[in-house]
């Protein structure tokens, strides 16, 4: 399946396509573009768009998109619950002080994007381990919290 965001990615949408590809699409293919044409260009892909204003997939209720697919998707990994709050707490800015760990991964995330890399599917290839690695964190904090 196509799923399409905007370009520049920084938190929320480095961290949809590696929830999407580790949890509802390994064979995703993500296309980033402008934000004004998102829809335009999801429409003629039949691509799913997400975490761009108006869409299902996006920032809801002081939500952010990666907590919206982990609703839709019913994701119920209390691991990945524990990640949406930190991804959620280093995405919205006035929320920013919610989980400890949110204003560096923050910094981390916004990193990638003043490496010079070459495009938004390069910054997901080098950055997802990243991810890979909070989640390993986030279960090993919710192993601890269970015992």
């Amino acid at each position: 399946m196509k799923w399409i965001t905007r370009e520049k990615v920084k938190v929320d949408r480095v961290a949809c396509p590696w929830l999407i590809k580790k949890f509802i699409d390994p064979q995703a293919e993500f296309i980033f573009v402008p934000a004004d044409k998102v829809m335009e260009i999801a429409e003629r892909e039949k691509a799913i768009p997400f975490d761009a204003p108006g869409v299902e997939l996006g920032h809801h209720e002081g939500r952010c998109s990666f907590e919206a697919i982990v609703e839709k998707y019913k994701i119920e990994d209390p691991a990945i619950k524990l990640m949406a709050k930190i991804i959620h707490s280093a995405d919205i800015s006035k929320d920013l002080h919610l989980q400890p760990e949110a204003a560096g991964f923050r910094a981390i995330a916004e990193g990638f994007g003043l490496l010079g890399l070459k495009d938004d599917l390069e910054i997901l290839a080098k950055e997802f381990i990243v991810y890979d690695a909070l989640y390993a964190y986030c279960k090993r904090r919710v192993m601890e919290t269970q015992k």
